[in-house]
């Protein structure tokens, strides 16, 4: 065990974050996501939401100030009447851990599910909110000199 890591980031976890490189991404799914379809590098994080584990990958993943939009959210399906809350909580936690200027994207559907087939890994989770998904683009870590 290692001191200021959280409990929820798995030893497979943080080897993964530590082995991605600039512009590499990571999905973290909701779990309806068909995430053993769609993943290079499955990583199994039942029984948590995504929130809790997006806060504490923020803590260590920088995002990509090079991309215009660094965080990505898989859109609603046009005539589903849901407005997913969950998006909410993300900005928070954004904010919380990198800062007002990161711009939030939207793809499709299918579109999310093409750059999810291409990310570094996927993050398998219990989160039960609809359209939780979301895919990280990870930056450079700034050293200051």
């Amino acid at each position: 065990m290692l001191k200021g890591i959280p409990k929820i980031i798995s030893p497979e976890l943080m080897k993964t974050l530590m082995e991605m490189g600039h512009g590499d991404e990571i999905v973290i799914a909701d779990g309806n996501f068909p995430a053993v379809t769609f993943s290079k590098r499955l990583i199994r994080c039942d029984g948590h939401g995504i929130p809790e584990i997006l806060d504490a990958i923020l803590k260590f993943l920088p995002l990509d100030t090079y991309a215009e939009r660094p965080v990505l959210l898989m859109e609603v399906v046009k005539g589903d009447d849901v407005k997913p809350a969950i998006w909410e909580e993300y900005k928070k936690i954004i904010k919380n851990n990198a800062g007002n200027a990161v711009e939030i994207g939207f793809l499709e559907r299918f579109d999310f599910y093409e750059r999810a087939s291409k990310a570094f890994a996927v993050v398998a989770t219990s989160e039960e909110s609809l359209y939780a998904n979301i895919i990280l683009r990870k930056g450079v870590v700034k050293v200051d000199s």
